[in-house]
């Protein structure tokens, strides 16, 4: 089965988050494209809310005898287009393909339908679940629904990987912090305190917190734990003085840096800002957590993938991922997992293209896979 037609009719669905940016339509279109690839490739297919309006599309290879179950997950959703020109027009040039959500992730998601596809004329044993899923750009919710009913004895998360199989990934946190100041007239210094001013102690704090991060030991695969400042706001008029600033923040994390850690971190901080000066306020609320995961790379699922990759021309060894994956979840829910997908650029930029010829190894080498994996009495 050809991936390219299902990976331009993807892109060119609407499917921003809206939980990343209001308004927007959700995965719902691109859902429609998932479950018409899907039928057409042969699998039988479900479509399930993870959320009202935000649906999870689900296909099914079911052999005549008992196997192993393989899953493929990858998501429909994508970050805003804001500073894009036509982002959900495809278009073609230099062999590859531009668009948003082009690498991340329509692309790892065309290659598994089609991969189905291709291995739908010949299934006979095991089991192959096909899982397109919503708003991993945000919370995961559709992971997070899918494997309370879906499980599988090994998982595919087709995440852009550049053809690299990636059995490490980061996890991460969001924090609020606010500081809190006194409201008072410009004019009278001596009434006002300023928020604003002490947040910014507060990013010279952090600033120097992250260099100490990356200058730590590294954690395997996925390598040090960062942060970095995201969003800030504060202030209500030109003549007063700020009461309020806050700060959205992100911390990236490895294996063993908890949610509990990383908050206490951020407030052992501010507790030492407050001690140098007793007239700073500074609050910090955890937000969203999601736990880093690595995977074993002489697992049975990661042996197979290996060497279908290398088999591709390829470099099979594993790599980390920087980013965070729905691989997380998988795992945590018993389904061990891998990332595997084409290569590109632009995540999350004003520019995202994918490697067409990578888009069609992907699929070549997640069809070698599976049928390795169901060729085996157990994983």
């Amino acid at each position: 089965m050809d991936p390219i037609p299902v990976l331009r009719d993807l892109v060119a669905a609407n499917s921003v988050n809206p939980a990343l940016v209001p308004g927007a339509p959700g995965e719902a279109a691109a859902a429609e494209v998932a479950l018409a690839a899907m039928t057409a490739a042969g699998l039988d297919v479900v479509v399930e809310e993870a959320a009202p309006g935000r649906p999870n599309v689900i296909g099914v290879l079911e052999g005549r005898s008992e196997g192993p179950a393989v899953m493929f997950c990858g998501h429909l959703d994508t970050v805003g287009v804001e500073g894009m020109s036509d982002p959900f027009t495809p278009r073609v040039a230099n062999g590859r393909l531009y668009g948003r959500g082009a690498q991340d992730m329509k692309s790892g998601v065309a290659a598994m339908i089609a991969a189905a596809g291709t291995l739908a004329r010949s299934w006979t044993r095991g089991r192959l679940i096909v899982a397109a899923v919503a708003d991993e750009e945000h919370a995961s919710l559709g992971a997070q629904a899918l494997v309370r009913t879906w499980k599988a004895d090994a998982g595919i998360v087709t995440e852009p990987t550049g053809l690299a199989m990636a059995t490490a990934h980061k996890g991460f946190a969001w924090l609020e912090l606010e500081t809190r100041g006194r409201a008072a007239h410009g004019s009278r210094p001596e009434e006002g305190r300023d928020a604003i001013a002490h947040m910014g102690r507060v990013l010279v704090a952090l600033e120097a917190h992250d260099r100490a991060l990356r200058a730590g030991p590294r954690s395997g695969l996925q390598g040090t734990g960062s942060l970095h400042a995201s969003i800030i706001s504060g202030g209500r008029e030109l003549s007063s003085y700020p009461d309020r600033c806050r700060l959205q923040m992100e911390r990236r994390t490895v294996t063993g840096e908890t949610d509990a850690r990383v908050e206490s971190e951020i407030q052992a901080l501010l507790h030492r800002l407050g001690g140098e000066d007793p007239a700073f306020e500074g609050l910090v609320r955890l937000v969203v957590a999601r736990p880093a995961y690595e995977i074993d790379p002489s697992h049975r699922l990661c042996l197979a993938l290996g060497a279908a990759i290398a088999r591709a021309g390829r470099p099979g060894a594993p790599v980390g991922a920087s980013f965070w994956t729905d691989a997380a979840i998988l795992a945590d829910a018993g389904i061990p997992s891998v990332l595997f997908g084409p290569g590109g650029a632009g995540l999350h930029s004003t520019e995202e293209y994918v490697v067409l010829d990578d888009v069609m190894t992907c699929r070549d080498v997640l069809v070698e896979t599976v049928r390795a994996l169901v060729a085996s009495e157990r994983l």
